[in-house]
């Protein structure tokens, strides 16, 4: 039986297929160090759990709204309310089972065939294939290591034409790590609203940052702004729920309702209990995020310490999420190997550490380093990359 053409045009997963091998040697018994790993190394605190639990005695296992339940979807208004300085009815928001879907179902209630919606480069692996599947063309524009990995205004109107629909901004970014400020921000939300172009603004990392910088959403900066804005956010890493699959978007209502609607005919709903375990998780009084901020910001500090001592590899030093994106593209050719993915390659062969390429990112010159892992794990990580590198060069 033939596969279906949207399928058979999806790009493989170079992080599954890193994944997979690391894995493999691990059940072979060999000492591998993963740094692939997309979410946090904490487990989802106590009080969530037990709000989960309580939802499940009192019966709480039954269907609820295709766009969720209503008390999250309150809670989720006083929490943008709060932290971005933005107002939503119920009608703008919709819950789904996971930020990821969020942008699916977006994609696919949004996008025409041949639409084309503006992707800067690297990107997170799953927007050009969620935008082809929908019917869309992703249109890459690079966002260049000395500008911090941000695309600047002029590369922005660069690439618009009569059938751009929309552009997708990630800050901070999954893989660099980097952010946009207040002013950069402005000026690129001024060319949307010159040209109607929809923002979906991806702010699953906002509460992960290790700077003075604050986190900016920019449907917050203007009304204008609002009015073409899908700011997309969910639970996954500010409270360390990655399994249980709570996402959301707020928007106008217009495509929320569209969304909702084509939601009805796949997921139904999210699953209740995890609903009411994110109704937990924004209600309580508590950061959860202020002991995982603490923790990850000394390791990116000894992680970016060790990985810019490696000879031939360059470094950003990222200012939220939980990645480290470094240039090897020197270190690789030094070594003698035609790219990087060769490269990455090796060093889980050799060194047993595995790092996922950038090619997956749409950026092959570079490796995306997690360090959600213990900082004991990433300094032995550092010392085997810097002794491969040692070893190989020619």
């Amino acid at each position: 039986m033939d596969i279906a053409k949207r399928v058979q045009t999806l790009t493989p997963s170079t992080t599954l297929a890193i994944t997979a091998k690391a894995n493999e040697l691990k059940q072979n018994g060999f000492d591998v160090i993963g740094l692939g790993a997309g979410e946090p190394d904490f487990n989802t605190p106590d009080y969530i759990i037990d709000a989960a639990i309580k939802a499940m005695e009192a019966g709480k296992t039954k269907y609820t709204p295709t766009g969720g339940i209503q008390e999250l979807k309150l809670a989720i208004i006083e929490k943008l309310k709060r932290d971005n300085n933005l107002s939503y009815k119920s009608d703008e928001i919709i819950v789904t089972s996971g930020a990821k879907h969020a942008l699916y179902t977006l994609f696919q209630a949004l996008l025409n065939e041949g639409d084309e919606v503006i992707v800067p480069v690297p990107y997170w692996v799953s927007y050009p294939e969620q935008i082809k599947l929908a019917g869309g063309t992703p249109i890459y524009v690079p966002a260049l290591e000395e500008n911090e990995f941000k695309i600047s205004p002029k590369q922005l109107e660069d690439v618009i034409t009569h059938k751009t629909k929309a552009i997708i901004i990630n800050s901070p970014s999954n893989p660099t790590g980097m952010m946009y400020t207040k002013d950069e921000l402005e000026a690129l939300g001024e060319i949307c609203i010159k040209h109607n172009i929809l923002i979906v603004s991806d702010e699953i990392y906002e509460k992960l940052i290790y700077s003075e910088d604050r986190h900016i959403s920019i449907a917050g900066l203007s009304s204008d702004l609002k009015e073409i804005t899908i700011v997309i956010n969910g639970v996954s890493k500010s409270h360390a729920m990655t399994g249980w699959r709570i996402g959301y978007a707020a928007g106008p209502s217009a495509i929320i309702k569209a969304m909702t609607n084509l939601a009805s005919h796949s997921t139904s709903n999210p699953t209740s209990i995890a609903q009411y375990a994110a109704l937990a998780a924004y209600q309580a009084e508590v950061d959860p995020t202020m002991e995982m901020r603490k923790v990850f910001a000394e390791r990116l500090d000894a992680l970016y310490d060790l990985i810019i001592k490696v000879p031939g590899i360059t470094c950003q030093k990222p200012k939220g999420a939980f990645y480290l994106f470094p240039n090897v593209a020197n270190a690789a050719k030094m070594n003698g190997f035609k790219n990087v993915d060769d490269w990455a390659s090796a060093l889980l062969d050799e060194e047993r550490v595995a790092v996922v390429p950038g090619s997956g990112f749409g950026a092959p010159d570079f490796i995306r380093l997690s360090y959600a892992i213990s900082k004991e794990q990433l300094e032995e990580a550092a010392s085997r990359i810097h002794r491969f590198v040692e070893k190989h060069l020619k």
